[in-house]
């Protein structure tokens, strides 16, 4: 019986990927935004992105449905928070999770099919979660590297504005010197000053596409500074200074944290280890017989 059913799944399988390989040669052309998502991207992403994308872009409106619009927003929030890394855009989530998700559930039950339910639910896991595993990743990265660059950047901002240059200007001058996340975030929010957006709005929307406690009061202090007219050099390395105050209070917290964790790591698995070691050694050290006294 077990048999039969691999042979059935192994079937279903070739046909599944006959199916795919003739809606990837086919000549139906797709939806324009959904053209576009694929090519958004393109020479970013990875080639297995890239087939993955072409495989699933298809379910995309089905997949967009069923998220429904108040988690695509979130969804699309939390891409333009990781940076859009490889190119990722929200139709192309959902061709992945798509992809992702059809993969699980066939895995899954060819698994529970063979008995094997363990290997079941990991297949199930894998199509829920792969597709969100690179964001989850994205994010963390990108927000540890915003974080750590952003008081120096600060200082140096500082430095400049107090020779005499506009904010405005510093401000470009500074982040054409650095690369990275941080510096691609501060000429986006110059690109839309300069397509007429109000200064507040953009750094507005600079600290909604960062998730990130340092970029809030970063932007918070900056508005703050600029009602109250305090000058801007004092209030840069102000905030540069609460920045590493915080980042140092944050480091003794994860340090306390850490030490609980490694007590308990040292007694589950060090001390028992250490203990059968010296009572093996002491029992061999003795020269007696244990086959004999099992035996027994």
């Amino acid at each position: 019986m077990i048999a039969l059913l691999l042979a059935l799944a192994v079937a279903v399988a070739l046909l599944g990927v006959i199916a795919g390989i003739r809606m990837l040669r086919s000549a139906t052309p797709l939806p324009a935004d959904l053209a576009l998502a694929l090519e958004i991207g393109a020479t970013r992403t990875t080639a297995t992105g890239s087939a993955l994308d072409r495989l699933g872009i298809r379910l995309v409106p089905l997949v967009l449905r069923l998220m429904g619009p108040k988690a695509v927003a979130r969804k699309r929030q939390r891409i333009d928070q990781a940076g859009n890394p490889g190119g990722l855009t929200v139709e192309r989530y959902a061709a992945r999770r798509a992809v992702y998700g059809l993969f699980g559930l066939f895995t899954a039950l060819l698994f529970f099919t063979a008995g094997w339910p363990l290997l079941g639910v990991f297949g199930l896991a894998f199509g829920l979660f792969a597709a969100d595993a690179l964001i989850w990743q994205a994010v963390r990265a990108r927000k540890d590297e915003i974080e750590r660059i952003l008081p120096d950047f600060l200082d140096v901002l500082a430095v400049v504005v107090s020779a005499g240059l506009g904010f405005r200007q510093a401000l470009d001058r500074v982040a054409g010197r650095y690369e990275g996340p941080w510096a691609d975030e501060i000429q986006i929010t110059l690109r839309q000053m300069d397509m007429g957006v109000s200064r507040r709005q953009a750094f507005e929307e600079l600290s909604r596409r960062n998730d990130s406690e340092p970029v809030n009061q970063f932007v918070s202090a900056l508005q703050q500074g600029e009602e109250l007219g305090a000058p801007i050099a004092e209030t840069l390395v102000q905030i540069a200074n609460d920045m590493r105050r915080t980042d140092a209070q944050n480091a003794r917290r994860r340090a306390s944290r850490a030490i609980p964790k490694a007590t308990v790591a040292t007694l589950v698995f060090m001390v028992p280890a250490t203990m059968i070691i010296i009572i093996t050694g002491m029992i061999l050290g003795t020269g007696t017989d244990l086959l004999g006294v099992l035996d027994r």
